[in-house]
C-alpha cells in the first residue's frame, strides 16, 4: 500500500528565489516547446515574467501566507493563501511536474476548504480558463462567481467555494 506523501509548509526566504523561478518556469514549458524557442530565448523571457508576477504578488498581498510545500525536507512547490476579513484568497499553489497529478494539490486545497468552513469564510481563486487545475476546482466544488462579481476578466475566471 501506498504511504500518502506528507508536506510540510515554512515560510518562503530570499533564499527560495532560484527555485521559485524553476518552479514558475516549470507552469510554462509547455507553452515555451510550443513556441519552439531554445533555452538561450526562454531563460530572459521566463525570468522577466516571473519577477513581473512576483513583485506584482508581493505589491498585492501579504507575505506571511507565502509559503513553501516541502516533501522530506525538498521544497516541492509553493502555497500563497490571503487571510482576509471576508475571504480566504488562494493566490497561487504551484507543485514541480514530477507532484503534479499525485493527490498533493488535492489535499492542500481540502485542507483550505476545511480552514474556511471552520472560519465561516468563502475560499476564493482566480485561474487561468485553459488551465488543466480548473477540472480540479470544479471537482472540488469550486464554482464560477457571477460575472457582475469578478474582479477581473478573460482569460481568468474567478471561483470560490463555502460560505458567502
Amino acid at each position: 500500500m501506498n504511504q500518502p506523501v506528507r508536506l510540510t509548509l515554512r515560510p518562503v526566504a530570499e533564499s527560495d528565489d532560484p527555485f521559485l523561478f524553476a518552479l514558475y518556469a516549470s507552469t510554462r514549458a509547455e507553452e515555451m516547446a510550443a513556441w519552439g524557442w531554445s533555452a538561450a530565448q526562454q531563460e530572459p523571457f521566463l525570468r522577466m515574467q516571473w519577477l513581473a508576477q512576483k513583485r506584482g504578488y508581493e505589491a498585492r498581498y501579504p507575505s506571511e501566507g507565502h509559503r513553501i510545500l516541502e516533501h522530506e525536507g525538498r521544497p516541492v512547490g509553493r502555497l500563497w493563501v490571503v487571510r482576509g476579513e471576508h475571504e480566504l484568497r488562494l493566490v497561487d499553489v504551484t507543485l514541480l511536474p514530477a507532484y503534479r497529478g499525485s493527490g498533493l494539490g488535492t489535499s492542500v486545497l481540502r485542507a483550505l476548504q476545511e480552514e474556511a468552513l471552520a472560519a465561516g469564510k468563502p475560499l476564493r481563486l482566480h485561474v487561468l480558463r485553459n488551465n488543466p487545475a480548473l477540472r480540479l476546482y470544479t471537482r472540488l466544488g469550486f464554482t464560477p462567481v457571477a460575472e457582475a462579481e469578478q474582479e477581473t476578466q478573460e482569460p481568468y475566471l474567478a471561483l470560490e467555494w463555502g460560505p458567502r
